[in-house]
């Protein structure tokens, strides 16, 4: 590529001047390319330690003046047709122009300045496609292709120096990672280190010091363990690496969600030598850690943060602090973790006292600066609270930033009308929400203020617009209930009192004193208000108002897997609470599921969302439930309620690891028991409400709603510890199962002023003895006291290392499980099952890095059966079969792929999955002479032989029933790949008398809105059992063309044999002898005026004339001006010769085979076997190479008949059996040992493994001794 120009004092130290002219060098690096010596390899050596492009460019151009010690570069190139091409260019375009000029001085300047104008007009075209990578980091990227064979849609993220420990020896080298991959490469005194890992094979990846490894990250996979160390920035790097590995492990876990941010935001000034992506990734964490501090929205992006401090008039003090902005909010965190949180909402919107429209900002000012508060900034909201923030370094630059978000506010507040919703709560009376009901009748016997509906509304289910708690429980006052009631008052006095010093709603200020309160226990009165606010889903609701009704709406009457699950399990849900014994919470509760459900079909519903739904109705409306559920699935608890519940694996892995911390000593006795992965899944999943009664688990509910998991997390450890010595003598899982059961049957909540509600689950546990009762709070006390310690980054960092681990251990149990489906007669042992599988997967895996739009990539969805989970498409397949097939047919091998997939491709949806790929391997690796023979013959019939790829198979379509060719779904067992044809037949006429239903209770069980028609998949089931093996009698006859498609295949497949002449010898043999054999059989089963037996209904006309009695026809060229003729082939252009050979025998016989001329069967043989031989052996041309010299036997396929074309004719009635050909190739034992030869499938998959990535688009094809 063409370089600006820069000055190169000494031009010819490690360098080897090639070609020259009076102003231009073009040079190539010692080392690279033929020879190179000792200097070679020093060069490569210093290329590789010192200097991160040298090796990018092997090959360079500098120009010279004749006077002047100075060179200047002005290309470089990567080979040597890139560089060839420039250096022409020069000659052609410059050379001339510059000896017109008498001054050395003028000719530099012109030679920069042209170069310079090339370089900006090869950039005009790119550059608005986005900011492009200097320099420096382009040419490492280039570097990077090149060196490991990546394609162009690989890029590079950024590249460290490093060295890579191989044994006890560290290599010194270059780590480059890319989006998909760790890439590293060392080239030290000739011996070179080349490593590709991809991110989504990485099980651990860790930053750890040892004595052995000072300072070294390691990464894993299931097969090698990697250490690289001497990092000039290891922080950066690892930060880097744990960002793409996290990202592949999404991508397994799920495609959508790792497509979520596809633009986020990058910095105003580009750095130099950082890649865009690089930038974009910082860009995503950083909006990552911004929006789970704050808990706000999973849109909402950081635009920039800068250090200040805040005036917090509760204490009167100035907090120092970092101030972040974002297009909705203005936020705050101290540097003291638990000093002061704020976010000041820009946009207007209900407050949360449910009395007047505050938060918004009304006033953003520039103070007076002073000495004691320099460059103050104040911002007042109409709530009439104002915020002093100081010591900005860029006031000017904030101030304009703030106001051109308050610009893009809507003026009228979105959130008026719910303000006047959420005002009506309060009142005695309240009115339903206008959200959409399902037709459902209210209880008689409900006693609610929702009772009496005004207007036509009465007939319709109501809704709860309030908590149910408050519907249910009214009628006992607080001052009735004794000392639990003045208990009652004196928290919600506490918060009164901390509503007025610190601030109600989003603007409060979030202080240890509000953790405290928090901690002693929320009132039942403010429960729902404060879950939204410390939750963040006050800020989404408030964002989307009316979305949850018209989810309700969208979702009513719609069926799907997902809402016949929530109808199973509502009355599971809280059946002991008198909220959920009567339609009214039934009814919230499944249209609060079901809208959710529809709103996120990848999670849909999970067991468990029903209980912690029926809780969180119990304290907010509907509507405010289902945005809490929102925040608790999408942000709170990531991954928990998928289908494969990964987030509380994950959670689950982390507790085992604090145990090990924390009770060193309990650790190995849990282990030994498998206790943790029952408990764990049961407590996290459902936050403990369903094994410690109601009214204690939801004080752990306010504190996780205040703090996250990490509350979850200390609760537990603390639960482990105060049973430690129980725990310790259990000899059995049931034993400590029993112990836990009873101790968090009996934490109890002494302070609740609800009526107590029976627990299930303390009904199993009860025992003679009940253990002591534990108070919730002093639970919480101590689990703050012992395991305080952890951290929400802690955490997070420890949520990253467990993710790697449980999604690879995921995707093991998902190999295994398609292994176990493959049946045992495919002939593959386990291992080389497993190996086939990675290949697999790597190949789908491939289409969602690189090749985005292909259906592969478009159609996976992580939620289907393991064996559908990864499936490939045509493309992919003919990549894999070129590599793995045993059958290698040179330029026909994509022909022959394609063939393949038709005949894999059971459900004619383009896309194959594991099991049908293994069965199209298995039947050209295993099995006997027959076996092999049949898939062979197989794929030159219907439907592998596919109309748009030879209209010989438009013909063929008359030798069979226009059912079986069309609609034929040839896969029946694992080594048969066709039906019986008789009984392919019999079970496409029941499904065609089906297809009216069966059709439609598809689509309509695809689209959700029927119930699915399981007879369906009964008689699926059933057929399949019914099908019987095939035998080679089930077969269909084969027509002449497909004959000549058959030969074709064989002719190419021996091309590569050390046996080839013998092998064509013997397929010509058989060719001739099958010829005359079909030749034969046409005398008996056709005459004129007669139909066949196997020709279509509308086959009734004359046979065709007889071809013309001269032998010589069949290689004559085509007249000038004379199409080509078509008959059939895979290539469009014309056929190989040695097929002419085959069929011209075949048709001379037909003219010349009468009874007073015959020809005896060795004149035949030696005839056939001669010409063959010598057309095809001659230089083993390709079909291509004599594709405009000659044509197959002429006809027009399109014809039912046989028609003349060109001097020849395709015989319509000519026909031979599989037991012909099979009879045919008994008869020569070098076809025999052909294909009873055994391959090592293993050496295949090896192979391809070595050469997965190496397509890369270089056109240099230069072989190099040493790599400089």
């Amino acid at each position: 590529m063409w370089l600006g120009p820069e000055e190169v004092l000494v031009a010819n130290a490690l360098w080897v001047t090639e070609r020259a002219n009076p102003f231009f060098v073009l040079q190539r690096r010692r080392g690279h390319g033929k020879g190179g010596g000792l200097t070679g390899l020093l060069v490569g050596t210093l290329d590789v330690v010192l200097d991160s492009s040298a090796r990018v460019a092997p090959y360079r151009i500098l120009h010279q003046t004749q006077d002047s010690q100075v060179y200047w570069t002005v290309a470089c190139g990567s080979s040597r047709k890139e560089i060839t091409k420039h250096w022409e260019w020069l000659e052609n375009n410059l050379l001339q122009t510059l000896s017109i000029f008498d001054n050395e001085e003028d000719i530099t300047t012109f030679v920069k300045g042209k170069i310079h104008g090339i370089i900006a007009e090869e950039n005009k075209n790119v550059q608005p496609q986005g900011d492009e990578d200097p320099g420096k980091f382009k040419e490492a990227e280039l570097k990077m292709r090149k060196q490991f064979g990546m394609p162009d849609g690989e890029k590079l993220v950024n590249y460290y120096s490093c060295s890579y420990w191989k044994g006890r020896v560290p290599r010194q080298g270059w780590l480059y990672l890319t989006v998909n991959h760790l890439c590293f490469y060392s080239f030290l005194l000739g011996k070179e280190v080349s490593l590709v890992v991809q991110w989504v094979d990485v099980t651990r990846l860790e930053k750890n010091a040892t004595l052995l490894f000072p300072e070294s990250i390691r990464v894993d996979t299931r097969d090698q363990e990697l250490f690289f160390s001497m990092f000039l920035n290891i922080g950066e790097t690892f930060k880097l690496m744990e960002q793409l590995a996290n990202l592949a492990v999404r991508q397994l876990l799920d495609s959508e969600g790792f497509l979520e941010e596809r633009a986020p935001p990058r910095p105003p000034r580009p750095h130099r030598n950082i890649s865009a992506l690089k930038r974009d990734l910082d860009a995503r964490a950083k909006n990552e850690c911004y929006r789970a501090t704050f808990r706000l929205p999973r849109d909402e992006r950081l635009d920039g943060h800068t250090s200040c401090t805040l005036w917090t008039p509760f204490n009167k003090l100035h907090i120092p602090g970092q101030m972040f902005i974002s297009s909705n909010y203005i936020c705050f965190a101290s540097k003291e973790e638990d000093a002061c949180h704020l976010i000041i909402p820009l946009r207007e919107d209900a407050d949360p006292q449910m009395v007047v429209l505050a938060s918004q900002v009304t006033i953003v000012e520039k103070a007076d600066c002073s000495s004691v508060l320099p460059s103050p900034l104040s911002i007042s909201t109409k709530s009439k609270m104002t915020f002093l923030f100081a010591n900005l370094k860029d006031r000017e630059f904030l101030v304009e930033r703030i106001s051109d978000f308050l610009q893009k506010m809507p003026s009228k507040p979105s959130g008026g009308s719910r303000a006047e919703s959420k005002a009506s709560i309060v009142d005695a009376a309240p009115e339903p929400s206008p959200a959409p009901q399902e037709l459902s009748e209210q209880p008689a016997g409900l006693t609610s203020p929702l009772g009496g509906l005004p207007g036509g509304r009465a007939q319709e289910a109501p809704t709860a617009s309030q908590g149910l708690l408050r519907l249910f429980q009214r009628n006992t006052p607080v001052e009735d209930l004794g000392a639990k009631g003045a208990k009652e008052k004196m928290k919600e006095e506490s918060w009164n009192i901390h509503f007025f010093e610190f601030g109600r709603g989003m603007c409060m200020y979030r202080t240890a004193r509000t953790r405290e309160l928090v901690l002693k226990g929320i009132p039942e009165s403010l429960r729902g208000e404060l879950w939204l606010l410390f939750s963040g889903a006050w800020n989404e609701m408030v964002t989307h108002p009316g979305y949850y009704a018209e989810l309700v709406e969208k979702s009513m009457g719609k069926y799907s897997l997902a809402t016949e699950e929530i109808e199973r399990d509502l009355h599971r849900s809280m059946p002991e609470h008198p909220a959920f014994q009567n339609e009214l919470g039934i009814a919230a509760l499944r249209r609060v599921l079901t809208a959710y459900a529809f709103r996120n079909p990848t999670i849909g519903y999970c067991q468990a969302m029903n209980i912690v739904t029926s809780v969180l109705l119990l304290y907010g409306s509907e509507e405010e439930a289902f945005w809490l559920l929102v925040a608790l699935c999408e942000r709170m608890l990531p991954d928990y309620y998928n289908t494969r519940v990964v987030g509380a694996l994950v959670d689950q892995g982390i507790f085992e690891e604090l145990t090990r911390d924390f009770l060193p000593q309990l650790s190995k006795k849990m282990q030994d028991l498998g206790v943790i992965s029952s408990i764990s899944l049961s407590w996290f999943l459902t936050l403990f409400l369903s094994v410690m009664p109601f009214e204690s688990a939801v004080v752990i509910v306010d504190c996780f709603f205040y703090e996250g998991i990490k509350v979850i997390l200390q609760v537990a450890l603390a639960i482990l510890d105060a049973n430690m010595e129980q725990l310790l003598g259990c000899g059995d899982e049931g034993e400590a199962m029993t112990v836990l059961g009873r101790y968090l049957d009996n934490v109890v909540n002494k302070q609740s002023v609800s009526p107590p509600i029976p627990h299930l689950h303390a009904l199993l546990t009860s025992g003679d003895d009940p253990p002591e009762e534990v108070d919730i709070f002093d639970l919480l006390k101590v689990s703050y006291e012992k395991f305080s310690s952890l951290r929400a980054e802690d955490i997070e960092q420890m949520r990253f290392k467990q993710r790697l681990k449980v999604i690879q251990s995921l995707e093991d149990t998902a190999k295994r499980s398609v292994v176990r489906a493959i049946p045992g007669d495919i002939g593959f042992s386990i291992e080389e099952l497993e190996d086939l599988y990675m290949v697999f997967k790597a190949k789908h895996l491939a289409s969602q890095y690189w090749g985005s739009s292909r259906p592969a990539a478009v159609r996976r969805d992580p939620s289907l059966p393991y064996l559908e989970q990864y499936r490939i498409d045509a493309h992919q397949f003919r990549e894999l079969f070129a590599s793995l097939t045993p059958w290698a047919c040179g330029a026909h091998t994509p022909v022959l792929a394609g063939r393949m997939f038709r005949l894999l491709d059971e459900n004619k949806d383009s896309l194959i999955n594991f099991k049908e790929f293994v069965t199209g391997m298995s039947g050209m690796y295993h099995g006997d002479l027959t076996e092999k023979l049949k898939v062979l013959y197989k794929l030159h019939l219907p439907p592998a032989l596919s109309p748009e790829e030879a209209e010989s198979a438009l013909e063929a379509a008359h030798y069979f029933t226009e059912d079986s060719s069309s609609e034929a779904s040839p896969l029946a067992s694992d080594l048969d790949l066709f039906l019986p044809w008789k009984v392919q037949e019999v079970l496409q006429q029941e499904e065609r008398e089906e297809a009216g239903n069966d059709i439609q209770d598809k689509r309509r069980e695809e689209k959700g809105t029927s119930p699915p028609d399981y007879r369906h998949y009964l008689r699926m089931w059933a057929k399949e059992k019914e099908v019987q093996k095939e035998t080679i009698k089930d077969l269909p006859k084969m027509n002449q063309e497909q004959f000549i498609e058959l030969c074709k295949t064989l002719y190419n497949m021996f091309s590569e044999d050390p046996m080839e002449q013998d092998l064509y010898h013997a397929i010509a043999t058989v060719a001739s002898l099958l010829l005359r054999i079909g030749e034969v059989g046409k005398r008996f089963s056709a005459w004129p005026g007669r139909k066949s037996r196997d020709s279509a209904p509308d086959e009734d006309e004359s046979p065709a004339p007889d071809p013309p009695q001269d032998p010589a026809w069949e290689l004559q060229p085509p007249a000038a001006g004379d199409p080509q003729a078509k008959a059939g082939g895979d290539t469009h252009l014309g056929k190989t010769p040695q097929e002419s050979q085959v069929v011209g025998e075949g048709g001379g016989g037909e003219g010349r085979g009468s009874p007073s001329q015959p020809l005896s069967d060795d004149e035949t043989k030696d005839d056939m076997s001669i010409s063959s031989y010598s057309v095809v052996s001659a230089g083993s041309l390709q079909c291509e190479d004599l594709a405009d010299d000659t044509v197959l036997v002429g006809g027009d396929a399109r014809s039912p008949v046989a028609t003349t074309h060109g001097g020849g004719t395709v015989d319509t009635d000519w026909c031979i059996s599989f037991e012909q050909i099979l009879a045919s190739i008994l008869t020569e034992s070098v076809l025999v040992n052909f294909f009873e030869k055994r391959v090592d499938i293993g050496l295949k998959i090896k192979d391809h493994r070595k050469v997965e990535r190496q397509f890369s688009t270089s056109s240099d094809h230069e072989q190099s001794v040493v790599l400089g």
